[in-house]
């Protein structure tokens, strides 16, 4: 019982907090499901997947109503990522998990350092952004998409840092963002589910937490940015928390 409300609690600050941001939550599931229920890394991976899909459908729905998702940006991206999670998916028992690790850690802490350095310099011109909008965002697609095949991780960092660096606000950001993890995990999902099992007692406790957050966390998103000092700022966290999990991800 103490571990369903843990989950519960887990998945309502994870809910608010990553939708919020534009990302799954799925480093942060992974990491509670292995500590907390000692899941095997494939089952971990699975439930992780399974846990976010409601919460992104739902926070993806809350955006969509406000208008804030840019569908060709994300649709680009989506294209992108599908290819990338088979792949991924079908060369991680052939691939070194640790090279794996501090590959994508690294590419994760140079975003988030482009990121807070584009902030400093003020030069988010939605115009030059979108020159380069079609090879980049199949480029952060790309590694999205890895990140969801090989790990079972949401592959949210790069596909939100990547949406900024383009010019996005925060708010679309994190709209468009989830709006392509939802396409991004359902795959995920099915691939995982047939290669580990789900643990649908830790699941439950995280569903049912994760989609209040997820209902709370467009309001939230949309206060945080109302103001350019703020926006800023949340930019700016939004890079250092990129950075941080970049290095979780490679040590």
């Amino acid at each position: 019982m103490g571990n369903i409300l843990l989950m519960v609690i887990v998945g309502l600050a994870v809910g608010i907090f990553v939708i919020s941001l534009g990302g799954g939550g799925g480093a942060i599931y992974l990491g509670v499901l292995t500590a907390i229920f000692q899941l095997s890394p494939g089952a971990a991976a699975a439930t992780s997947i399974v846990t976010s899909l409601p919460a992104l459908i739902m926070g993806a729905w809350s955006y969509y109503r406000r208008g804030l998702i840019d569908f060709s940006l994300g649709n680009r991206m989506m294209i992108a990522a599908i290819p990338s999670i088979f792949v991924g998916f079908f060369i991680s028992p052939f691939f070194p998990e640790r090279v794996y690790k501090i590959i994508i850690g690294l590419i994760l802490a140079f975003l988030g350092a482009q990121l807070i350095y584009k902030v400093y310099r003020q030069t988010d011109s939605k115009k030059a952004a979108r020159i380069s909008a079609k090879t980049a965002s199949v480029l952060y697609g790309i590694m999205g998409g890895l990140m969801v095949g090989i790990a079972g991780l949401s592959g949210g960092g790069p596909i939100t840092t990547g949406l900024l660096l383009l010019g996005a606000s925060m708010a679309e950001a994190s709209a468009t963002s989830s709006y392509v993890l939802v396409g991004m995990s359902i795959v995920g999902a099915l691939l995982h589910i047939s290669g580990g099992s789900i643990d649908w007692h830790a699941a439950g406790g995280l569903v049912a937490g994760s989609l209040v957050g997820a209902f709370l966390a467009p309001p939230v998103v949309l206060w945080m940015t109302a103001k350019p000092n703020r926006a800023r700022i949340v930019k700016l966290f939004m890079g250092a928390f990129i950075i941080v999990m970049g290095i979780r991800t490679a040590l």
